[in-house]
């Protein structure tokens, strides 16, 4: 059974930085394409980044348009932990976010699995 776990989350003053983590355990991240995504209080879950594997280094990540630039997403080379590592963070990325793998893409129905989340804060 898959499992992934967020961390990393926490409050930060706008202009700052974070990094989030996802761990996952019973599988690794060759099998799947992996996804980042947000929801704050009232809204729906949206899109943030997503990341699709080809080869052993080869990968191509998407991102929302608002976090170009800003968000990175990758992951490390024993292919256990996917990052999302976000600098120049404003108000309105507060949001609690969360990772997920599968067949990857924009939508949320792309992806079978999911992490619990973890709240990121932004204050001014």
């Amino acid at each position: 059974q898959v499992q992934l776990v967020e961390s990393g989350g926490g409050l930060v003053q706008a202009g700052g930085s974070l990094r989030l983590s996802c761990a996952i355990s019973g599988g690794t991240l060759s099998n799947y394409n992996m996804g980042w995504f947000r929801q704050a209080p009232g809204k729906e879950r949206e899109f943030v980044a997503s990341v699709r594997w080809t080869g052993s280094s080869t990968y191509y990540p998407e991102y929302e348009d608002s976090v170009k630039g800003r968000f990175t997403i990758f992951r490390n080379n024993a292919k256990t932990t996917m990052y999302l590592q976000m600098n120049s963070l404003k108000i309105e990325d507060t949001a609690a976010y969360y990772c997920s793998a599968g067949l990857g893409g924009r939508r949320s129905d792309g992806y079978i699995y999911w992490g619990q989340g973890t709240q990121v804060t932004v204050s001014s």
